[in-house]
Parts: C-alpha cells; sequence; structure tokens
C-alpha cells in the first residue's frame, strides 16, 4: 500500500480528525499542485468540467473542515471510479467527432443530436 493510499485510508475511517496539511497533500497527489493558494485556502483543479474545483482550508487549530474533507473523499472516489470506467478526464460525452460546441447545438436544434 503507498503512502497516499494509507493516507487515503485513514482519512476515510476519521474524516473529522484530519490535519490540513495531510489533506492538502493527499489533494496534491490525486488533483495536482493547487491553482491557487492565498491566505488560508488552496484550490486544486478536478478533471471535470461543471465545477471543476476543489477548495480546502485549515480550521484554527491546523485541522481541515470535516465538510470539505468529505468534498474531497467525494472527488477522489468519483476520479477513481473514471478511470476504473476508462472514461477520459473532462471528455465531453455528447460530442461526435469534429464537432464543435456551435455545431453540436445548431444540431441539437435542428433534432439531429436526441438523446
Amino acid at each position: 500500500m503507498s503512502r497516499h493510499e494509507k493516507l487515503l485510508s485513514n482519512v476515510r475511517n476519521n474524516p473529522s480528525d484530519v490535519r490540513y496539511e495531510d489533506l492538502e497533500n493527499l489533494c496534491t497527489a490525486y488533483f495536482g499542485p493547487a491553482r491557487q493558494r492565498g491566505g488560508s485556502h488552496a484550490v486544486f483543479r478536478t478533471p471535470w468540467a461543471g465545477d471543476p474545483r476543489v477548495t480546502i482550508q485549515a480550521d484554527g487549530n491546523g485541522r481541515a473542515k470535516t465538510y470539505q474533507v468529505r468534498q474531497v473523499l467525494a472527488a477522489i472516489d468519483r476520479l477513481l471510479r473514471e478511470e476504473v470506467s476508462g472514461e477520459r478526464k473532462g471528455e465531453d460525452k455528447g460530442k461526435e467527432k469534429g464537432e464543435g460546441k456551435g455545431e453540436r447545438r445548431k444540431n441539437e436544434k435542428e433534432g439531429k443530436n436526441r438523446r
């Protein structure tokens, strides 16, 4: 079991008692370096469309906030599920090969891409 897998297991077992530094290391391992780091917050990118970020911050005692720990766990679970199922990160499922966003909308209006 790798260091990050062991840390992930510990976080899953007790999400209310996670050091901010440990959560930050876990996020860096799964999502890459923080895209923004300011004051008490760190923002990490996730590979899917929509709300592609995970924000974490420390409480006053050097611990991560519990609700943010749960959000990170949900994001990691989704990432792992997508890797197992073979979906590509950030893939647009409704997009046909060579079809741009504007073309796709036009085709949807004309009824060509009914789902």
